[in-house]
């Protein structure tokens, strides 16, 4: 258990210092906003379609290591899969981090990203590290609009 936490604060770290696809997409075919008040995280998600396969996603903002790091991950895992694998990796994201399931049943799924399974016992942080994922979904919906985890 201590090499997993390792493992979590080392991968988190790294990303929050140096984040993955942390830039605008020029010409993007959807965006939205994510806001986390209690935190303070704020980010913008833009994503570029080709038909129904993410061609390209991105982040810009500020907040928190965790949400830094969740997007940065997220945004590697989502690239190359279409709107409708992102979907159910939204939904195996949201079970594992709220508890509801296992990160060895959530790593087929996830890879990388269930790294977050321990943020499950910190419900303050399952905002920062979901915020991400909701504006993903916004965006891929076509909502263009800000979130909140609120």
């Amino acid at each position: 258990m201590a090499d997993l936490r390792e493992l979590y604060q080392s991968v988190i770290l790294d990303h929050n210092r140096s984040p993955r696809n942390f830039r605008d997409i020029t010409g993007s075919s959807r965006w939205a906003e994510g806001n986390n008040p209690l935190c303070g995280d704020r980010l913008r998600v833009s994503v570029s379609l080709a038909g129904d396969v993410i061609e390209d996603v991105a982040f810009r903002g500020s907040g928190c290591a965790i949400s830094k790091a969740s997007a940065s991950l997220m945004t590697e895992a989502v690239k190359g899969k279409t709107v409708a694998e992102a979907s159910t990796m939204f939904d195996r994201f949201h079970e594992m981090v709220t508890g509801r399931l296992a990160p060895e049943d959530a790593k087929p799924a996830l890879g990388k990203l269930a790294l977050f399974a321990g943020v499950s016992e910190f419900p303050v942080r399952v905002k920062c590290a979901s915020l991400c994922w909701h504006a993903l979904k916004a965006a891929l919906e076509a909502d263009q609009e800000v979130v909140s985890t609120e």
